[in-house]
């Protein structure tokens, strides 16, 4: 039987081939497999494979991630050690339907409660900032008109940064004041841009010619498509020139653009469409709009919301 290194670079394959799974999605499963295939080598030995797998040594690992043991003194949060945890129960699956193992030992391990942390997101004067940052940088800097495109277009779409960085530039009409992306599980989406994004885009856009529809909407410094490691890096650089803001990253936008709308009445539903979400469950976080405008909007909508005249002497 082959080893459980090899098993698990056979599901990888098996991803890659039979489930077209995205190169970032493999990488995340390789990742987290091979920790778990050193930790079981580590306690069941070299030729270990996943039939040498229990349901107690899956807690025990899950134990060692945790931070309970000495040997393992730095702890994972939970939302990673539930994502390793996808990951183990995915390759055991594909374990027992190829017919490979006959007990799925992850099964009986239960998913960690996620820690319920809000998003932060950036308030109204804060985003404002960063986004008018490069244009009121000093000098003719490079890439100035890119960067504040790209974080126009990330506040105003709430585009997650792969999503941004896969556009090209026929996915974007202008005359409609919209972008067509192709979300997570290729799933396709029409999201508005906003006037003053269009302006941005417009701008850079002119600055670079007139590149055909099929052409990537944003260019690296190599003049290649824009990456998602350059989009972070520009974003964490703009934010570090206007404030001493927290960590800033492009997924700070997108949290930044749900809230806002949901602080400015627009409902769950809209706001899921607009963000790609599968399940209404994940929206849901972005509910921590201040008590404050809650208490507002109650008090406008709510028909009992104040005591009523009884009209009594």
């Amino acid at each position: 039987m082959a080893g459980l290194s090899a098993q698990v670079a056979a599901f990888l394959e098996f991803l890659a081939t039979q489930r077209n799974a995205s190169l970032h999605t493999i990488a995340a499963y390789r990742n987290d497999l091979s920790r778990f295939t050193a930790f079981v080598c580590q306690e069941r030995g070299e030729g270990s494979t996943a039939s040498d797998v229990d349901h107690l040594l899956l807690r025990l690992y899950l134990a060692r991630l945790n931070g309970v043991s000495e040997l393992h003194p730095n702890c994972y949060a939970k939302s990673s050690i539930g994502r390793k945890l996808a990951a183990i129960r995915a390759f055991f699956a594909w374990l027992i339907r190829t017919r490979q193992l006959e007990v799925n030992p992850a099964e009986l391990i239960a998913t960690p409660k996620r820690e319920q942390r809000l998003p932060f997101h950036l308030n109204i004067d804060q985003i404002v900032t960063l986004v008018e940052a490069p244009p009121q940088q000093a000098g003719d800097e490079p890439c100035k008109n890119r960067d504040t495109a790209i974080l126009e277009l990330l506040y105003s779409s709430g585009l997650r940064v792969s999503e941004l960085t896969n556009l090209s530039i026929g996915d974007v009409d202008r005359a409609a004041g919209m972008v067509r992306v192709l979300g997570k599980g290729s799933k396709e989406r029409i999201v508005p841009i906003g006037a003053v994004a269009l302006v941005a885009l417009e701008r850079y856009l002119a600055e670079r010619g007139h590149p055909d529809d099929n052409a990537p909407l944003f260019l690296g410094s190599r003049g290649a498509r824009i990456n998602r490691r350059a989009v972070a890096e520009l974003v964490k650089r703009w934010s570090k020139l206007i404030s001493t803001f927290k960590s800033v990253s492009p997924h700070t936008l997108r949290h930044t653009f749900a809230t806002h709308l949901l602080e400015a009445g627009a409902d769950l539903r809209s706001i899921q469409e607009l963000l790609g979400h599968s399940s209404l469950s994940t929206t849901q976080k972005y509910t921590h709009v201040g008590i404050d405008q809650l208490l507002k909007v109650y008090d406008k909508a709510h028909p009992r919301a104040h005591e009523q005249d009884k009209g009594g002497d």
